[in-house]
């Protein structure tokens, strides 16, 4: 297996700037200020009437702009090598927001298989509801994607995806979709921006579950859209101001904080990772490692790097919930991306006609996802193969 053990220059830079260069702000603080305030006031009326006429940028309510909230924004806009971004209390908040300022009655999109279960249920139970029509189909077969792009309005990329963490050709799906007038979204959680840049790929407005290891401490609720001006103009125009899903500026901060020490985290996660990845693949009670690392898919080379979150399916001999109750160490929890060790059954969580969307979709009941923490990687897997161990049916 070939491993990206060396970082690319850019992500050297990305380091340095999420580390090294010091946060612009009063007193010359090492850490950015909080603005936690609901609201600014005027000194006269003729500034209220220039803000509200356009000719101002003074901050008027936190449901809109904030200072510590922008600062997250711009700091996402720069890693990602976007014009803009525009944060939101969550990462569902970003996806339903970006969805619902391009998408009218009557619109086509095609969606990958497999993509965020919190993203499905925005396609089922809202845009299906105001007469959108979502086509998925494997994002891992291109041809697949490319045949199923005429007449759409949008498409949604998730690389890798989520359960089964397939990847997708990127580069080749974002040419055919801008060709055919297409706007291309991707969720850049799993990868971050230190090891997949969508934008540098032709993707058109990139989505992070902030919360994830952006924040990286499992202590907030966070998520972003970034791309180009005119688009993130869009978003701010068409969504973000009527669904209330504002970033808190202490969440901000707390996003801020987290993502200064980002790439000495996504080192930790990615070696613990494969370490585990390879221990498990080598298990005789692991039927198959569901990771990007042992994929020779094409979609491989837009990463530069793996994240500590990847899935594996247990043979017949293991009890599955037993399994899970056998663990000590680590934790059953339905994030991910945080310093603590966690597993989630595939499916054991979901409503049955969820359940049979993933059976159709070619998830095995037998999945398990495994998000890899920051702990001593020996005392992970010690706790997982005493588990399988004692699951032995």
């Amino acid at each position: 297996m070939n491993r990206p053990i060396t970082p690319p220059d850019h992500a050297l830079i990305d380091a340095a700037t999420l580390i090294a260069a010091p946060p612009e702000g009063p007193f010359n603080a090492a850490s950015p200020a909080i603005f936690q305030t609901s609201l600014f006031t005027f000194d006269a009326y003729s500034d209220l009437e220039d803000v509200f006429a356009g000719r101002s940028r003074q901050f008027i309510y936190s449901r809109g702009d904030n200072p510590t909230v922008m600062e997250f924004e711009r700091l996402i806009a720069s890693l990602e090598g976007a014009e803009a971004a525009r944060a939101f209390s969550s990462g569902t908040g970003a996806i339903a927001a970006t969805l619902m300022a391009f998408l009218e009655a009557g619109d086509r999109i095609v969606a990958v298989e497999h993509l965020y279960s919190d993203a499905y249920r925005i396609c089922e139970k809202l845009l299906k509801k105001f007469g959108v029509a979502v086509d998925y189909v494997d994002g891992s077969d291109t041809e697949a994607v490319k045949a199923a792009l005429p007449g759409a309005k949008l498409l949604y990329l998730e690389s890798p995806t989520s359960l089964v963490f397939e990847l997708q050709d990127v580069p080749a799906l974002a040419a055919e979709a801008r060709r055919l007038g297409v706007l291309t979204v991707m969720d850049n959680s799993w990868a971050t921006p230190l090891h997949q840049k969508p934008l540098a790929h032709g993707v058109d407005l990139v989505i992070h579950a902030a919360s994830k290891y952006l924040g990286g401490h499992s202590d907030t609720v966070g998520g972003v859209v970034a791309g180009a001006e005119n688009l993130i103009a869009r978003v701010n125009g068409g969504a973000f101001p009527y669904l209330g899903a504002k970033l808190s500026p202490f969440e901000a901060w707390l996003l801020l904080r987290g993502m200064r020490t980002l790439p000495l985290r996504i080192a930790r996660h990615m070696q613990s990772g494969l370490d585990l990845a390879e221990r498990l693949r080598a298990h005789s009670d692991v039927a198959t490692v569901r990771h990007p690392a042992f994929s020779a898919h094409r979609g491989r080379e837009t990463l530069t790097g793996f994240g500590g979150l990847f899935a594996f399916e247990v043979t017949d001999e293991i009890d599955v919930p037993r399994f899970v109750d056998a663990l000590g160490h680590v934790r059953i929890g339905v994030s991910w991306g945080g310093p603590e060790s966690l597993v989630m059954p595939a499916l054991a969580p979901l409503q049955m006609a969820e359940v049979n969307s993933l059976r159709r979709f070619g998830v095995s009941p037998r999945a398990i996802r495994f998000s890899v923490g920051l702990e001593n990687p020996d005392v992970i897997w010690s706790d997982v193969e005493q588990a399988l161990g004692r699951a032995r049916r």
